[in-house]
């Protein structure tokens, strides 16, 4: 399993997509809260239908019934979703999954999902949201790449593009970013900047889980 990106952009709003997949961006999460349904679903039409004519992929955050209703490729669940979620019905439909861990008990559960990708974070200290958890830092990020195996592995969290660069030499396969982007002064050049810092950078092997670490669950 492969992700089409190592940069992977986080957005409350279709505008955003509109704005950014003409750059290069080619995966990206519509990530919408506090909006009734047709709201929803109009803004989940909308990135889709921009992220299938740039040839991106569109990740619906949270929304999975959505998602399937309109057609999308892929979801991402936090654990919170995880617990409502039909992942018979999301599988069944083809959807890539995405699941949020923040430690080695959310991290055993996702994998026991099946899911095609695991994020971990907050990386480094964020704004975007209170956290319950401490930054994770770029150890526990060569640990979760040594237990996720080929599973691609995502970092989230108070990023910038050195940081990135950093996680991505560090075992992450793609790193995702929200207000980097969404609160630069200019956001199209922050990403541009973003896609050069990413481009180049060669991906780490992961070292052996040791011994006792997890083991990713098939059944």
């Amino acid at each position: 399993m492969t992700l089409p990106a190592r940069f992977y952009p986080i957005f409350d709003h279709p505008e955003w997509f509109a704005r950014m997949l003409p750059l290069g961006v080619r995966m990206a999460q519509l990530r919408v809260k506090g909006a009734g349904t047709r709201t929803l679903r109009a803004m989940i039409a909308e990135a889709r239908d921009l992220c299938a004519r740039h040839g991106a992929l569109l990740v619906v955050n949270d929304h999975w019934r959505l998602a399937l209703d309109e057609g999308c490729a892929a979801v991402h669940l936090g654990q919170e979703d995880l617990d409502g979620a039909d992942l018979g019905a999301i599988r069944a439909a083809g959807l890539r999954l995405g699941l949020s861990t923040h430690d080695e008990a959310e991290l055993a559960r996702a994998l026991a999902a099946r899911p095609d990708h695991v994020a971990l974070g907050p990386i480094h200290a964020t704004t975007l949201k209170p956290m319950k958890h401490r930054p994770q830092g770029l150890a526990r990020l060569r640990r979760w790449r040594a237990l996720c195996g080929p599973l691609p592995l995502v970092a989230i969290g108070g990023m910038t593009p050195a940081r990135g660069a950093a996680a991505l030499a560090a075992g992450a396969d793609c790193v995702a970013v929200v207000t980097d982007v969404t609160m630069a002064r200019d956001p199209e050049a922050r990403v541009r900047e973003w896609l050069a810092a990413l481009e180049d950078v060669p991906r780490a092997a992961a070292d052996p889980a040791p011994p006792g670490a997890l083991e990713r669950r098939t059944t």
